[in-house]
């Protein structure tokens, strides 16, 4: 049996339009069945034949206290999790859920053309690109940069692109361990076009694949 993901795409805040493109892209990428979901009665149950989670431009809160209790034992016990985009939008009054993520967003200035500097090409997600990644994106501006609690991957270049609000310590993509389970976030994945990129599509599967159990 191919190893399955639960991908949730639930928002009570902004919803991006992208989000079917990115479900069609995730069901593509690799040797995953997908389950994707919009229900959080979808969380209040066992979570363990999953090998991984991924959040995709989820915002608001998107959980049950019940759901919230089964994702947390899910990664303490070896569970992965993967964010991506507006991830970081999302349970903002469920503090385990920032510390999970590492960071919260805060604001982002026009969606435009910059640059990512791959700072860690040891990972998955990130050792194919190449040093300077020229990507087109929102460029997320995070409440507190979380280096020193995560491994970042890669961050913004804001001389790239107009509205950086983080200045030289700007991380974009990271990821970490949380209990026995392993996290990963990246905050690019916008817009459709995304979806399409063969170099973003790879990044996410490389996100996808190294946070997966089993």
């Amino acid at each position: 049996m191919p190893p399955r993901l639960l991908v949730c795409t639930r928002t009570t805040g902004y919803r991006h339009d992208s989000i079917p493109d990115a479900i069609a892209a995730v069901r593509t990428l690799g040797e995953f069945e997908v389950d994707a979901t919009e229900d959080p009665a979808a969380f209040e149950g066992p979570l363990d034949a999953y090998a991984a989670v991924v959040f995709l431009s989820t915002s608001g809160d998107v959980l049950t206290p019940r759901g919230r209790d089964r994702l947390a034992a899910y990664v303490e016990g070896g569970g992965g999790f993967v964010g991506v985009h507006a991830a970081a939008c999302t349970e903002y009054h469920w503090p385990y859920y920032g510390e999970l993520l590492g960071a919260r967003f805060d604001r982002h200035p026009e969606y435009q053309p910059g640059k990512a500097v791959v700072e860690d090409r040891e990972h998955p997600a990130t050792r194919h690109l190449p040093p300077v990644w020229e990507f087109t994106d929102e460029w997320y501006d995070f409440r507190a940069s979380p280096r020193g609690s995560v491994r970042v991957l890669a961050s913004s270049d804001e001389s790239s692109y107009e509205g950086g609000g983080m200045g030289d310590d700007h991380p974009l993509v990271w990821c970490r361990e949380q209990g026995a389970g392993k996290v990963f976030y990246t905050a690019l994945g916008h817009a459709s076009e995304a979806y399409d990129d063969p170099d973003f599509r790879a990044h996410l599967l490389g996100g996808i694949t190294w946070v997966s159990k089993g």
